[in-house]
């Protein structure tokens, strides 16, 4: 059965984002990773999902966090960085960031459920 990424996309996306408000930042490669070994199928789509769910969630995280202080933060720490100290830079950096993170968990957990459970090969009819 083909589901698509649409139902692992949206478990990613709200469990990631209640992990975050509760958990260590380390905390939604655990979440992609048991999301797709629950629903991955595919393992391209799985790292898409992961990608888009995980960094979706930590670019709003990081704009919420970055409006809320006046960008201040966000400037100084991004004068650190190559970014020339835009801050809205460092966001969307962070948000690829967390995007890699989550779709390489995703692509992990797909890839351990098909390793444990394969699906059948279909044989040619003679």
């Amino acid at each position: 059965m083909n589901r698509g990424i649409w139902p692992l996309f949206l478990v990613i996306l709200v469990a990631g984002a209640v992990a975050q408000v509760f958990l260590p930042w380390w905390s939604v490669a655990v979440v992609a990773f048991a999301a797709a070994l629950w629903l991955g199928t595919h393992g391209g789509w799985a790292f898409l999902a992961g990608f888009e769910g995980v960094g979706f969630v930590w670019f709003a995280l990081a704009a919420w966090l970055n409006v809320q202080n006046q960008g201040l933060l966000s400037h100084r720490v991004a004068q650190l960085l190559p970014l020339g100290g835009n801050g809205w830079a460092l966001v969307v950096v962070t948000a690829i960031l967390g995007g890699l993170v989550g779709g390489l968990a995703a692509l992990a957990g797909c890839w351990v459920r098909q390793a444990v459970s394969p699906k059948p090969v279909a044989q040619p009819v003679s």
